[in-house]
């Protein structure tokens, strides 16, 4: 079951959840009200206020993290372009006859980082094609290394950082694709969820019936906006994904045959 199966799956189980507790809660509020005299005062706002404040707090925090991760990774994309793309120029600073095995790995390198995302629903060939790009990565340091050994001008001192450049974009894209909140965090905001949809039932407890248009509407605003955090946090599945950035490394290495 990949992360945006189980995400669909939890949202819709926190809905319905959210739903019971609203109704729950209402069931509460009428024996509260039955039992109490008829002068007694009670109120519910300050908490149910407090409650609801630290929800939208919460939710507001996550959906604006998971976005500012969105978008680093969408940069990193563009970032690893770029540097493939100038190391691949500097090229040209080599003999000639040392070029075309160079290019014929940078090729290969730039098709298996395509293919290392485009095969992250499964995670044992992801994590073969990532291994065969850090080979590849090796295979073409090695060869550069050689091919500018005797070299003291432009070809080492230009060639060889692009390269390093180019080798380092990998792990910081691999750290940044694995970088999400712990999930102590959603167990907190889904918790938090189920407790507002409560205290909302309860306040409706004055009504002898439960307003499902008012219920259904908070349990589906509050799932719609958890459901797009999570869609924003994982852009390998849904509606929000990374896959048109990664398309300019398919054209890369296209332009490389």
């Amino acid at each position: 079951m990949n992360t945006y199966t189980l995400s669909v799956l939890s949202c819709i189980l926190l809905f319905f959840g959210m739903v019971s507790f609203t109704a729950l809660g209402h069931r509460a509020g009428r024996r509260r009200l039955r039992s109490k005299s008829v002068d007694e005062e009670f109120t519910t706002a300050v908490v149910d206020a407090a409650i609801m404040s630290l929800l939208g707090l919460l939710i507001a925090f996550t959906f604006s993290k998971a976005y500012s991760r969105y978008e680093k990774r969408r940069d990193l994309i563009v970032q690893e372009v770029n540097e493939i793309g100038t190391a691949y120029m500097r090229l040209q600073l080599l003999p000639a006859e040392r070029q075309a095995s160079l290019r014929a790995k940078f090729h290969d390198y730039v098709t298996s980082r395509y293919q290392t995302w485009m095969l992250l629903d499964d995670r044992t060939a992801a994590q073969r094609e990532y291994e065969k790009s850090v080979k590849l990565q090796s295979e073409i340091w090695s060869d550069a290394v050689d091919a500018t050994n005797n070299d003291t001008d432009d070809a080492r001192k230009l060639l060889l950082p692009a390269l390093n450049d180019m080798i380092d974009i990998t792990t910081t894209r691999l750290i940044a694709m694995q970088s999400h909140p712990p999930l102590l965090v959603y167990l907190l905001l889904g918790a938090l969820s189920l407790a507002a949809a409560w205290t909302i039932g309860f306040g409706m407890g004055g009504s002898e019936r439960l307003s499902l248009l008012h219920a259904v509407g908070f349990a589906g605003a509050i799932t719609l906006a958890l459901f797009v955090t999570l869609d924003i946090e994982f852009p390998r599945h849904g509606f929000v994904r990374l896959d048109a950035p990664h398309e300019m490394l398919l054209q890369l290495s296209e332009e490389m045959k």
